[in-house]
């Protein structure tokens, strides 16, 4: 046995008690395999006294070997106790020297940064993949097939008309004489291309620019950005959608602020309802438009609405943007003033 731990009566309470002292003070691991081994090994303390109990008398052998056992497991306790401690510390200072610094952005830079529209966008993107949601992504330049017949939009429908939509002079043309490919009205063709590349289940969201003739004010623009969710399952409901709604509305604007649906009508889903937002304040404000993907949707995208039924939602980004920042006019966005965008 080593100098460095000589035998010791285990017997005695003083030395058990300093031996003890000696396992809590171990610095490291090793002095106390060190410690651990000089008195529980194969050649210790505990091992040569218990070969010795054979030479006591018989009255004294039963007390001596109780003494025995109980000051072995003060010690084995004490050892399991202290082996604990300083696994954790040097497993600590072992993932201290190994942590390596994954921050996506380590200095602010004050050359620029993401614009509001896109902050929105991409927070928005991490609230629904985090409640199980994909990205889907489709082209902005469609044929009026995905952006309007395909989703129950039938030939005539205002929504069609060129005061409209923005027709592009590509492809064919109808018997008008009227070019059948338009700038994405909405960013629901990309909810029909989904459904016909990847059987059911589905759950996706589609963020993404859109386009219309509409007149730039406070609250409108020709280009503007949309996101639109869509559910396809077995035995979906409108209460899953509702869930759906008023799960999102606590994850994106706190735990203060409520949902509600309003009966509406949209000719892509039935029932269809808009959704409202309710501050904390009690007021409410409507936010964007839902309902059951109508029937005729799910067979124009090859699902069978015996088997398969789903929900879809839709929302403007830019709005969420002006909700997010206190923006009042919608051009602000978009006029490039370095003075207003370094704000946000």
């Amino acid at each position: 046995m080593s100098d460095l731990h000589p035998p010791i009566d285990l017997a005695d309470a003083a030395a058990l008690s300093n031996l003890i002292d000696q396992v809590h003070a171990a610095a490291n691991s090793d002095e106390l395999r060190s410690i651990e081994q000089a008195h529980l090994g194969k050649d210790s303390t505990i091992v040569r006294a218990r070969k010795a109990l054979g030479s006591l008398p018989a009255d004294q052998r039963k007390d001596a070997g109780r003494a025995l056992n109980e000051a072995r497991e003060q010690l084995e306790a004490a050892v399991a106790a202290r082996g604990t401690a300083l696994a954790e510390a040097e497993r600590e200072v072992q993932f201290e020297a190994e942590r390596m610094d994954l921050t996506e952005f380590v200095d602010y830079s004050p050359v620029g940064h993401a614009h509001i529209v896109t902050q929105a966008w991409e927070e928005l993107e991490d609230v629904f993949v985090g409640m199980g949601f994909r990205v889907a992504e489709g082209p902005e330049v469609e044929t009026d097939w995905h952006n309007f017949d395909a989703l129950n939009i039938p030939k005539g429908h205002p929504a069609r008309d060129g005061f409209d939509t923005i027709y592009v002079n590509y492809g064919p043309r109808d018997q008008e004489g009227r070019s059948n490919t338009v700038l994405r009205t909405h960013t629901s063709p990309v909810q029909i291309r989904t459904m016909l590349d990847q059987e059911p289940p589905i759950y996706v969201i589609a963020p993404g620019r859109v386009f219309r003739r509409d007149t730039a004010d406070a609250t409108h623009m020709p280009v503007f950005h949309q996101i639109e969710g869509l559910v396809i399952d077995r035995h979906i409901s409108l209460a899953d959608l509702a869930g759906t709604i008023e799960a999102f509305t606590t994850a994106y604007f706190g735990p203060g602020f409520s949902s509600r649906l309003r009966p509406n009508h949209f000719p892509f889903t039935e029932p269809s309802a808009e959704f409202d937002i309710q501050r904390p304040d009690g007021s409410w404000l409507e936010l964007g438009g839902c309902g059951m993907v109508h029937p005729n949707v799910l067979r124009a995208g090859g699902v069978d609405p015996e088997e398969w039924s789903g929900f879809a939602f839709g929302f403007g980004i830019d709005r969420l943007a002006l909700m997010k920042f206190g923006v009042d006019d919608l051009r602000d966005l978009f006029t490039n003033d370095i003075r207003f965008l370094s704000q946000f």
